[in-house]
């Protein structure tokens, strides 16, 4: 009997996931904002059968710009561009819950899956940090709960208003003068918490049904949001241990909503670093680290962990007293991962810096093409994980020896596609085609009419 398949998503990052990566003379100046630069990125993913890339994005200046590129395209601009120059592979983009309003995104997202044919994919944020909530008229980041609650009602309303036209509602019957039938788009009358939204959308139901909905928080608050809503969740965790717990907790919390633990894929993040040996594939981590610049990466170490930088000498361990997590109204997650992995192996601020520097917390293993490929075996045979989320530390080059060393040896092992046998993301991913909410299915073509205004307020 044939393997079960995992999946594979390129997380793209301007010249790559390590922080210095700018800084090796074969990068790419500019490479943040050049079109023709994740155009390759995207042409070489693709290549590799990969069932998706992704970019992610904040509604703010992301990081120190003197540390290291700092500017993003928009991502659902930039992916309507990638559209056009492949074919097959999933364009999923991140954008905030907080600081957007649910019906110009559920348009965005809707306009990106028509025009990649089935393609699009939505990383479900709430934005964390007061630089953000400066930007729209905020004193400090809301509640993480509120985010959360936000965030809820946001998906909800999102997918209404993807909802708000039957499959079928466009006839274009010239001869009778009907292009649509009016009672198959239905406005959706929602009135919340946080939204107030008639609708229907401005654009026919997305080809995808719903574009895939994607989640990457791993607070309690976030991993009870994934089992809601997510169909796939990128997640960083540095121990094969604690990837087996978040793996099951997540399923196990799907399963109790009365989801299927099949429809959410569990993807952790890997920096892979590769070299022909192990040796060299350890000297050019090695090599990334020391092109880090301390007092940059410090600082950023510190707003993490929000303390003044002075309170983190470079050569001492993390100060004894740190704040809870619950303490913390950011990301949650991400602090309690950086606090456990420093505590766990005693490192020393300077240490740490170099851990963090080549994926921010995700897990970096350095190695051969087959010692990369036997680490994603073994987390995806142990139960850690339904296919994992590539973060190369250098692009193009760490994308290409991805591509063309490690997938093969995953094919050859029967555990990744040699082929696309669907067009669509949600294809990719093995999950089906959600039912429209608001029309009833069983309706017949002939108890409908063409005639009379946009009906309102049908759930």
């Amino acid at each position: 009997m044939p393997r079960k398949q995992l999946h594979l998503n390129a997380f793209l990052m301007s010249t790559g996931h390590h922080e210095a990566s700018w800084r090796l003379p074969e990068s790419h100046v500019g490479a943040e904002s050049d079109l023709d630069h994740y155009g390759n990125l995207a042409r070489i993913a693709e290549r590799g059968l990969l069932d998706s890339l992704f970019l992610a994005d904040g509604p703010v200046l992301m990081g120190d710009p003197g540390r290291r590129p700092a500017a993003k395209l928009e991502p659902t601009v930039l992916l309507t561009a990638l559209a056009g120059v492949t074919e097959r592979i999933g364009l999923i983009a991140t954008a905030s819950t907080s600081y957007n309003e649910p019906y110009n995104l559920a348009r965005r997202f809707a306009s990106l899956d028509h025009i990649s044919g089935g393609r699009a994919g939505w990383n479900i944020v709430t934005t964390a940090g007061a630089d953000a909530a400066r930007n729209f008229g905020l004193d400090d980041t809301p509640l993480h709960r509120d985010r959360y609650r936000r965030a809820a009602e946001f998906v909800e309303v999102s997918t209404k208003l993807w909802d708000s036209w039957a499959d079928d509602a466009v006839v274009a019957d010239k001869e009778a003068g009907v292009h649509a039938l009016a009672d198959r788009v239905r406005s959706i009358g929602h009135s919340g918490e946080f939204f107030r939204v008639d609708g229907p959308l401005n654009v026919q139901r997305p080809p995808q049904g719903h574009p895939l909905l994607v989640q990457a928080g791993s607070s309690e608050d976030g991993k009870d949001f994934a089992a809601r809503y997510a169909e796939a969740v990128f997640t960083a965790q540095q121990t094969l241990e604690e990837g087996i717990a978040f793996y099951k907790d997540v399923k196990q919390r799907a399963e109790a909503l009365g989801r299927h633990p099949d429809g959410i894929k569990i993807l952790p993040g890997i920096v892979p670093v590769i070299g022909d040996t192990e040796a060299e594939a350890l000297e050019l981590d090695a090599e990334l680290d020391r092109l880090i610049v301390p007092e940059y990466a410090r600082r950023q170490l510190a707003r993490t962990l929000k303390l003044d930088p002075a309170a983190l000498p470079l050569d001492e361990e993390l100060p004894a007293n740190l704040p809870d997590e619950d303490e913390i109204e950011g990301a949650k997650s991400r602090y309690t991962l950086v606090v456990e992995l420093a505590r766990r192996e005693r490192l020393t601020v300077r240490q740490l810096i170099g851990r963090l520097g080549g994926g921010r917390g995700h897990r970096t293993f350095a190695g051969t093409a087959e010692q990369v490929a036997d680490t994603i075996e073994h987390w995806y045979d142990s139960g850690a994980a339904d296919g994992f989320n590539i973060m190369p530390a250098v692009l193009p080059s760490g994308l290409e020896i991805f591509v063309d060393r490690v997938v093969p040896i995953l094919q050859e092992r029967g555990l990744f596609r040699t082929e696309y046998t669907g067009t669509t993301l949600r294809e990719h991913y093995g999950l089906p085609r959600p039912a429209n909410q608001l029309f009833d299915t069983v309706d017949t073509a002939e108890s409908r009419t063409a005639v009379g205004p946009v009906t309102a307020g049908a759930r």
